[in-house]
């Protein structure tokens, strides 16, 4: 993968990505101190928790770390406290956690409504007042490909990333007059270490084969090329992006 740093200078700004610990969001996380942000980090496992935090304090820059489930609304708003608090203030919020609910049970339903919807609903609601203060503000949500075409399977998790897709229009709309911008990725399939497609392609080894024969890149995608496309959607190079929904994908929605 081609270095960040040569694109992007993040030196100077705040970073907070929930759900940092893991594949994406460490990723996005990493990519932001390595260009040189203080970067805070969420999630609800202690020991990937830790993980992440030593491997963004190698970059030299500050660095928080607090567990929190993100589907309960207090434990959101401490996190977002203690981590302007620690860092300054905030310039970029990163919602990136998922309940990963793809049943058809109530379960799975309350998990993508608490974690992929409303998580980023009461981030975003938390840092407001702090993003309001930064001339460089901008809100990030992880959304997928799965928001924009019919499922056979997960319909609960695609129903949450399409509403959080909607809300991404909306929140735009609501915060340009405050000139915060807001944006969203949509993911294809990513593959990493213990990710759900690398368990995949152990467990379920004609799907994962289906799935990447709909990739015409020929290939799953990486957390790292999710990351670069996060450090743009922050950075001034994209100041007059707001509102959108960015596929990064290697064509796997062309497929449909």
């Amino acid at each position: 993968m081609p270095e960040t740093r040569a694109a992007f200078d993040f030196r100077g700004w705040r970073v907070l990505v929930a759900g940092g610990s893991k594949g994406i969001g460490r990723a996005i996380a990493l990519a932001f101190a390595e260009a040189g942000a203080a970067v805070s980090i969420c999630a609800r496992g202690q020991v990937a928790l830790d993980e992440a935090a030593r491997a963004l304090a190698a970059h030299g820059g500050q660095v928080h770390a607090q567990a929190c489930d993100l589907g309960k609304p207090g434990a959101i708003e401490a996190w977002i406290a203690a981590a302007a608090a620690a860092l300054g203030g905030i310039d970029v919020l990163v919602n990136n956690a998922s309940g990963y609910g793809f049943s058809e049970d109530d379960e799975a339903w309350s998990a993508n409504f608490n974690v992929d919807l409303m998580a980023a609903v009461r981030a975003s609601r938390a840092a407001l007042p702090h993003l309001a203060a930064s001339p460089r503000a901008c809100i990030l949500h992880t959304s997928s490909i799965a928001a924009f075409h019919p499922r056979r399977h997960g319909s609960a998790y695609a129903a949450m990333k399409a509403a959080l897709s909607h809300y991404t229009t909306s929140q735009a709309l609501q915060l340009a007059e405050q000139r915060i911008r807001v944006n969203a990725i949509a993911p294809g399939s990513i593959e990493f270490a213990d990710g759900l497609w690398d368990r995949r392609r152990h467990a379920e080894p004609e799907l994962y084969a289906a799935t990447l024969a709909k990739i015409p890149f020929g290939r799953y995608g990486t957390p790292e090329e999710i990351a670069h496309a996060a450090l743009f959607l922050a950075s001034p190079y994209a100041g007059w992006i707001t509102g959108q929904t960015l596929c990064v994908d290697g064509g796997q929605g062309l497929s449909g």
